[in-house]
């Protein structure tokens, strides 16, 4: 059992890995051309931030950040960029489900788009007002060199902050669901409790971190929990893609992921009356 868990995981990881790789090296490519895309009308930041929050890996919510705290997004438009992304496990629904994946991206991309604009309607007259003076790090302009790519990029982020991580929490999913189809019946427990698992996938998606939301990927892979689940864990968690705003400002990352629960929570209750 051990060595077909191990087994999977590494192929997962490297099917993460080859996917990454691809994704940086384009961010390289196009890094520091969002903030004139942006410039404009507000459903130019709408439709920029979900396209950058639903691009895989934590890249995309890392721009979309360093946008807000220049002051380039609006508080709705990095709530529907947050909504977009899936972080890192991305990646692992590409590997294991693409269909299903390509489109839970599609519907988290269309529900940033919507929630965009609900956000910025509601948060005045709930008098929330965003930091006004986030001044976040942009990403370095060095010149990627050959060598500067494989030891900052590849090794650095890559390989270290990500990779192992990913190996790490597949190898426990894989392993905790194992043990719990064999010796408890958890398929029927979740069956039987459907709307208590879809409330711990959306509070399990508040951590911001990547790897936890795994568990609710490789349920669904399983066939052990229906598409609502999965999407309603996806639409709350944005992987570690928060965590350079909660460094500088506690109260925008507390409201921008209180937003974030809320509706993610609305949406699973629709979800759960349409049983869906």
């Amino acid at each position: 059992m051990l060595f077909e868990i191990l087994k999977e995981s590494i192929k997962i990881s490297l099917f993460v890995f080859g996917m990454m790789v691809l994704v940086d090296f384009l961010s390289i490519l196009t890094k520091g051309r969002f903030g004139e895309a942006i410039k404009g009308k507000v459903w130019r930041q709408y439709f920029v931030s979900s396209s950058l929050g639903v691009t895989p890996g934590c890249l995309g919510a890392f721009l979309n950040v360093s946008l807000y705290g220049h002051g380039l997004l609006s508080l709705g438009a990095i709530v529907g960029g947050m909504i977009a992304t899936s972080g890192d496990e991305a990646f692992v629904m590409l590997s294991l489900f693409p269909e299903n994946a390509l489109l839970l991206f599609g519907i988290l991309f269309l529900s940033g788009l919507f929630f965009s604009g609900v956000t910025d309607f509601l948060a005045p007259r709930l008098k929330i007002r965003p930091c006004e003076e986030c001044i976040l790090h942009e990403y370095h302009s060095e010149k990627a060199s050959p060598r500067h790519y494989i030891v900052d990029h590849l090794w650095g982020h890559i390989i270290k902050k990500h990779l192992i991580k990913i190996f790490l929490w597949t190898f426990l999913a894989l392993l905790v669901l194992e043990f719990g189809l064999k010796n408890w019946d958890l398929e029927l427990f979740v069956q039987n409790n459907l709307g208590w698992v879809m409330l711990i996938a959306a509070l399990v998606g508040v951590i911001p971190e990547s790897g936890p939301h795994l568990i609710f990927v490789m349920m669904f892979h399983k066939g052990m929990i229906p598409f609502s689940v999965l999407l309603v864990s996806s639409f709350v968690q944005d992987g570690h893609g928060m965590l350079p705003l909660f460094s500088y400002s506690v109260k925008d990352f507390i409201t921008i992921k209180a937003f974030n629960l809320g509706f993610g929570l609305i949406l699973g209750i629709i979800l759960l009356i349409l049983k869906l």
